[in-house]
């Protein structure tokens, strides 16, 4: 039997070691595959974030100053609009520095010539270089008129699109796009907007409120428009403080801030809250600040010669004047000019019996009009009249466009405003300057007031039709501003750039 058993050993010896060296170089094939699969893991997220470079460059450019926007003429002459992507030279209009993906196709040369050179680079990742280069596509373009300067606008839809390229023994390429674009906002998109970014940046009490109406389809009780209990939104860059138990927002906050209870300059909370005051739509919280640029100043300047508006109805020294020709001789009626250029010149305006302001005799229908003055106070509880176009039956309103110095104050808390046909467009009042704005409401008081650098503050317990931005937004007296819904879609400014839909994908 031990005989027969000579050599079993050796035999398990060799088997044992077959085994482990099969083991062994099962585990050195794992050990090498996972190395190499960290490794292409490791190079394509990096020739991904090299592409995401590239699309943040290319971005960055067209946002930039060095970028030129296509004028509405421009636009008009080498654009088919109509198609998506847009259409110049019968192809697809583009930006290019990756002739892999589309060429220079744009009509402003120093556009192309600046995406070319800013769209590509190169990022160092330890021992590794990434290269990417980008391709913009335009899905869109668009002019408008900004408000309030008037001032030529464009809006654009971007497909950006950049390869982020890895080369070596081992390569790596990865593709990345992603959609920018510029969009028109509503200049007035709420009852009321406060710029200020601090506490009680907006204040209402005492009952004050926000409600919402349609211009285009007025109904009346009692000889008072109606309102919904709906879409009086407001906004602020900082804190809304409301107090009062009848004090009620009927629509929401919109703002940066977050969080609700007590703001201080070290915590500025969206809203605060007393005595069961009550924003119906809740919070919105905005992405960041929203700009509103200043008025460009009347020009040239107005003189700042005092001018007094009495109760004889006197118009010496007042251009533009008469006190004859209207419904009511013994008051005064002022006449608006048909261009900005040669805009009715006032200097610093009393008013102190009933004024009328007038479009000029065969003004069409909803034509912007102008006046500018250095300032307006009024005293004495005068009417404040906002007239139709002359002659015109039924009545017709023009738009009717004060503005005021930047030096200069506009304080209407002795007078009653009227227009009566509610339509805030045909009373705007624009103003740069930093001075309190204080303005009675009242059963039509329509007007849209674009201070976006001055504080403001409705008077007593009255109405304001339209919407007002300012810096800091006062509500105290028990005041209700009612948001015309027309607004969402009259007067327009450009909004901020947004990146969004990106997606990836491997080479």
């Amino acid at each position: 039997m031990r005989k027969n058993e000579k050599g079993v050993a050796l035999i398990l010896t060799l088997i044992l070691l077959a085994v482990l060296s099969v083991m062994a170089v099962s585990l050195l094939f794992m050990a090498q595959a996972e190395t190499w699969s960290g490794m292409n893991y490791r190079m394509t997220t990096q020739a991904r974030y090299g592409a995401e470079a590239g699309v943040q460059k290319a971005a960055n450019f067209i946002q930039s100053a060095s970028y030129t926007a296509p004028t509405n003429a421009q636009i008009a002459a080498n654009f088919n609009t109509t198609a998506s992507p847009v259409i110049y030279s019968g192809a697809a209009a583009g930006l290019s520095a990756n002739s892999s993906l589309g060429s220079n196709n744009y009509p402003i040369s120093s556009d192309t010539t600046g995406f070319a050179s800013n769209g590509t680079g190169s990022l160092i990742a330890g021992n590794t270089t990434v290269n990417y280069s980008a391709y913009a596509k335009l899905l869109a373009i668009q002019g408008f008129t900004s408000y309030p300067n008037a001032t030529p606008a464009v809006v654009e839809k971007w497909e950006i699109t950049s390869d982020g390229t890895i080369s070596g023994v081992r390569n790596a390429q990865v593709r990345v796009s992603a959609i920018m674009e510029r969009q028109k906002a509503a200049t007035f998109a709420y009852a009321a907007f406060a710029t200020a970014t601090g506490c009680s940046a907006m204040s209402f009490g005492g009952g004050g409120s926000t409600d919402s109406y349609d211009s285009a389809s007025i109904t009346y009780s009692g000889g008072t428009a109606v309102t919904q209990n709906y879409g009086g939104n407001v906004g602020t860059n900082g804190n809304l403080d409301v107090s009062g138990s009848k004090t009620t927002i009927n629509g929401s906050l919109s703002t940066p801030r977050a969080g609700t209870g007590s703001c201080s300059t070290s915590t500025v909370t969206a809203l605060s809250t007393n005595g069961n005051a009550n924003v119906t739509g809740g919070i919105t919280e905005l992405p960041g600040a929203v700009t509103y640029n200043t008025p460009t100043a009347p020009s040239p300047a107005p003189p700042t010669t005092a001018m007094s508006i009495a109760n004889n109805a006197d118009c010496t020294g007042i251009p533009s004047c008469t006190t004859s020709g209207g419904k009511n001789p013994s008051e005064t009626y002022i006449t608006a000019s048909s261009t900005s250029s040669t805009a009715t010149s006032l200097g610093s305006l009393t008013v102190q019996g009933n004024l009328h302001l007038v479009p000029p005799s065969g003004t069409a229908a909803g034509s912007v009009v102008y006046i500018n003055a250095n300032s307006i106070t009024t005293n004495g509880n005068p009417n404040i009249y906002i007239d139709p176009i002359p002659g015109t039956s039924p009545a017709q309103y023009a738009q009717i466009v004060l503005n005021i110095a930047p030096t200069g104050s506009i304080d209407l808390t002795g007078s009653t405003l009227s227009n009566p046909s509610l339509i805030p467009s045909n009373f705007q009042v624009l103003y740069g300057g930093t001075n309190l704005v204080k303005i009675n409401g009242g059963t039509q008081t329509a007007m849209l007031l674009y201070a976006p650098n001055a504080s403001f503050k409705l008077n007593g317990g009255g109405s304001l039709y339209g919407s007002v931005i300012a810096n800091q937004v006062t509500d105290l007296g028990g005041g209700a501003i009612h948001y015309d819904r027309e607004l969402q879609k009259q007067f327009y400014q450009l909004g901020n750039y947004m990146l969004s839909a990106f997606n990836w994908q491997k080479y």
